[in-house]
């Protein structure tokens, strides 16, 4: 067996902030931490997505201290997914890695993404013992049998906030789901364009601090609104 590939030769790691003033110190804490372990050079940006609290300001303090660390602001609420795409497309390095900003996960985990690069364009992360109560993974379940039905994405977590990507291979997509659906759709256009996906287990660690707005109604109704827009869009362009 050939040897595997253990760092990167450089990544923009990524995360949206929402209201987490909390979590954002630390979360940068914990990346300036792991990175140097997993890349040659690296880049972190915080993609502040119209926080009302001090997420913002406590994010420039750590960039003003370190120039690794980028602060890119909307300056009105955007949803899930314009937030995470902003961060993914900034980056400028090799390879782009996206997680949340909640602390959920271990990044310290991206060591375990890395050695498939050599044989995939997208490494996605799957949670094992999802820390969601019995709602949620009911509803995830659902939601991840109707993404696999409908749009061929062949992954069991589609919303796993843990992802690693060639940046060739995020060239040239367009993306118009700003919400909940990022994720989905991001993928199916991914795989629609031949990128080739693997998925490999990550531990999800419970929330400590802040709240999370996937349960709200309104996001998840514009999940579905968005979700059969795609599906018509896929078929229009014979991918589907």
């Amino acid at each position: 067996m050939s040897a595997r590939s253990t760092r990167l030769s450089s990544l923009s790691a990524s995360f949206p902030a929402h209201n987490e003033e909390d979590n954002v110190g630390p979360m940068l804490a914990d990346l300036l931490a792991a990175l140097p372990d997993f890349a040659e050079r690296f880049e972190i940006i915080v993609v502040d997505d119209g926080s009302r609290d001090r997420t913002f300001e406590r994010a420039s303090e750590v960039a003003k201290q370190d120039p690794r660390v980028r602060v890119v602001r909307h300056e009105v609420n955007q949803g899930y997914g314009a937030a995470v795409w902003t961060g993914l497309t900034s980056g400028t390095l090799d390879y782009a890695f996206f997680t949340d900003g909640d602390r959920q996960f271990d990044v310290r985990q991206i060591g375990e993404l890395i050695p498939y690069v050599d044989d995939y364009d997208v490494v996605v992360g799957y949670r094992v013992n999802r820390q969601d109560n019995a709602v949620r993974k009911l509803n995830a379940h659902a939601w991840n049998w109707l993404i696999r039905l409908l749009l061929h994405v062949p992954v069991r977590d589609v919303d796993c906030a843990f992802k690693l990507f060639r940046r060739s291979a995020l060239q040239g997509v367009r993306i118009e789901s700003g919400g909940a659906m990022f994720s989905s759709e991001l993928l199916a256009r991914l795989v629609a364009r031949g990128s080739r996906v693997v998925e490999v287990p990550v531990k999800h660690l419970p929330r400590e601090t802040g709240r999370s707005s996937g349960g709200n109604l309104r996001v998840i109704a514009r999940a579905f609104r968005d979700l059969f827009q795609l599906y018509g869009d896929l078929r229009k362009e014979g991918v589907r």
